[in-house]
């Protein structure tokens, strides 16, 4: 059949008449379904004639057993949407998709095999992702133009020549989408260089490049590199993400909209990455390691035109300025009138949030039950855990050494640490380690991370000599990376736990899936007594906090979480996601959807400190200063 959108040297023709694509990024596993139609809309608000979005392998396919193409990961509905919405779709199913997500978009049950490569062409890992084409390419092609649908454009990989520059790879990758039925426009899309063209494009596709400034000058390189064609800028980067523990990023819609101005006065097509950034819910974020480990932040506004609760920026309106000069479009307060949209959508008055009962989770049956002995601790691949925290437990013996710095206890050794470890001994929490810089404390540490136990050595130890302890380890996993070399990084304590001369064996392994355990936690917390107000945290820690508010209506909120340290939050049993006083985030976007008239249950699992204070605030806060991009 023949493609939608046909490629000419003077650029795009739909249907046959000339076309400029200027889509926005909307990735429908960011955003809560029933919001979908929402935001699509306000896509259209601001001109856009077509939709883009990654497909997230790890959202549809949690376990090799298990695939789902419902709620959240109800593809085809979002594309369905997008089309009565009158929105084209780009669709970008990777299998790798970098987008700061979890893993770059892969499961984390694919690396249970240590020999497995990725993004090259192993026939072990080409036949994982030729089974996942098989089940997810049929939702794609079924909604093609070609088949009266709205997808008009497929991508190949992702930014493969910032990674590999195996051909066949990505000859093999192309040729499992057009054998699966994919008959529209193929594309690539690297970065704006030749040294990422010549890594990442491949014949038979359609070679698109990312950036976010010096227009003219990425115009002038692709009519030398990529002469003959149509140039579309496939990630036009008109924002930025944050890490935790780094300053909050912006950019000024001023700027933004001077470069989308170059790029469509000149010709050029464009898909704004992002329009609508949306949030990591649960804890799908993904990392960055530059030199230093970067877990990405649950807010994934990313300084976006459309913010992460639909509000119309001035971003949005410097957009659509320049859109409107190359199509027609009505008045903007007409345009949302109607669409049925208002440019601020309802929240939630600010207010205080009653934290009504604090338990220690360490008395708990998430702690005191055995588990499966391990020889060595596992990893999280190993046992199927995806996401959330692995709890290690064991007796050791420990020997107090008075010295002339005073009494000390040799510390524990964690070899390869993936990426935060908390220790507890005899029911005292010991100290937090890591092996990245995960503390949000500067540059990596070296490898072991090591937690020293001296500072209780008179607790545990007041007349000397030595002793058996009972040793538990909550691994944290903060987020697989998501771009470079790293990419297919496990989790868990990978070299082992070592003290003075010797690795320690025997190891009591038991998973905690977070993302899944709110019933589990809200039921561990009604039956554990109270923190007193007061306790010391090296005894209470972790805490269960439970907390409540009133709502007069079903709206978006913004949930303070400024008062507390660092976990993960749930509302009425839904994970919205993790928290962490260092910033920038210091709050939490909670969508209208999960929200009910009356009480709303929080239920937050602090690893660090017992929050003092809860509220609702009318928008986001971010803590420290900001950096323009």
């Amino acid at each position: 059949m023949t493609a939608l959108l046909e490629p000419t040297p003077d650029g795009f023709l739909r249907g046959g008449e000339k076309h400029l694509v200027i889509s926005g990024a909307i990735h429908y596993f960011r955003v809560h379904p029933e919001q979908w139609r929402d935001r699509l809309r306000r896509l259209v608000a601001m001109g856009c004639n077509t939709v883009e979005t990654y497909v997230a392998w790890n959202v549809h396919q949690p376990t090799p057993e298990t695939t789902s193409f419902t709620g959240i990961a109800d593809l085809g509905r979002f594309l369905d949407i997008a089309g009565e919405e009158g929105l084209d779709a780009i669709v970008r199913p990777g299998p790798y998709i970098c987008a700061e997500w979890e893993n770059g978009g892969f499961p984390g049950w694919i690396l249970r095999d240590r020999n497995l490569r990725l993004r090259v062409s192993d026939p072990d890992y080409l036949a994982l992702v030729d089974a996942w084409f098989d089940l997810l390419i049929p939702v794609i092609a079924s909604r093609q133009a070609s088949r009266g649908g709205n997808v008009i454009m497929v991508q190949v990989e992702n930014e493969y020549g910032s990674y590999g520059d195996d051909k066949a790879y990505l000859a093999h990758l192309r040729d499992a989408l057009r054998e699966r039925g994919i008959d529209e426009l193929l594309v690539t899309s690297d970065g704006p260089a030749r040294m990422w063209l010549t890594g990442g494009t491949v014949e038979g596709a359609l070679a698109t490049v990312n950036f976010g400034s010096r227009t003219l000058q990425v115009l002038e390189m692709a009519e030398r590199e990529l002469p003959g064609q149509p140039q579309m800028c496939m990630e036009f980067w008109n924002g930025w993400f944050d890490h935790w523990g780094e300053e909050h990023h912006t950019r000024t819609g001023e700027t933004a909209a001077v470069e989308l101005a170059d790029m469509l006065d000149n010709g050029m097509s464009v898909n704004f990455y992002m329009a609508h950034g949306g949030t990591n819910f649960g804890m799908s974020a993904g990392a960055n390691h530059h030199g230093t480990y970067g877990p990405t932040t649950t807010s994934y506004d990313y300084d976006a035109p459309i913010a992460e609760n639909g509000r119309l920026t001035e971003k949005f309106r410097a957009f659509r300025e320049v859109i409107a000069q190359h199509r027609q479009l009505p008045a903007l307060e007409e345009h949302l009138a109607q669409l049925g949209l208002d440019a601020e959508p309802a929240a939630l008055p600010a207010g205080e949030v009653t934290i009504d009962r604090t338990v220690a989770l360490r008395g708990t049956e998430r702690f005191t039950r055995s588990a499966e002995v391990y020889p060595k601790p596992p990893s999280f691949e190993d046992l199927g855990l995806e996401r959330g925290l692995l709890r290690l437990s064991r007796e050791i013996e420990i020997t107090r050494n008075d010295g002339e710095g005073g009494p000390s206890i040799a510390p524990l050794k964690l070899y390869d640490l993936h990426d935060r470890a908390w220790v507890y001994i005899d029911g005292i929490y010991a100290g937090a380690c890591g092996s990245h810089s995960a503390l949000g404390l500067g540059p990596d540490e070296q490898d072991p991370a090591t937690l020293d136990f001296s500072h209780l050595a008179e607790r545990l130890l007041p007349d000397g000599g030595h002793r058996t302890v009972r040793v538990e380890i909550l691994v944290e996993n903060l987020g697989r990376i998501n771009f470079g070399p790293s990419l297919g990084e496990r989790k868990g304590i990978l070299g082992g736990v070592w003290q003075i001369i010797r690795f320690l064996n025997d190891w009591e392994a038991d998973a905690w899936p977070l993302e899944d355990m709110a019933d589990e936690l809200v039921a561990l917390a009604a039956g554990a007594p109270a923190v007193e107000p007061g306790a010391e945290d090296d005894v209470t820690l972790p805490v269960l906090v439970q907390a409540s508010f009133e709502a007069g209506e079903q709206a978006d909120a913004f949930l303070d979480i400024s008062g507390a340290g660092h976990g993960v939050a749930y509302v009425n049993g839904f994970c919205v996601g993790r928290y962490w006083n260092i910033g920038p985030q210091q709050s939490l976007y909670v969508p209208a959807p999960v929200i009910r008239e009356g009480r709303n249950e929080v239920l937050l699992l602090d690893l660090e400190k017992q929050p003092t204070r809860l509220a609702l605030v009318e928008e986001h806060i971010f803590g420290g200063r900001t950096t323009g991009r």
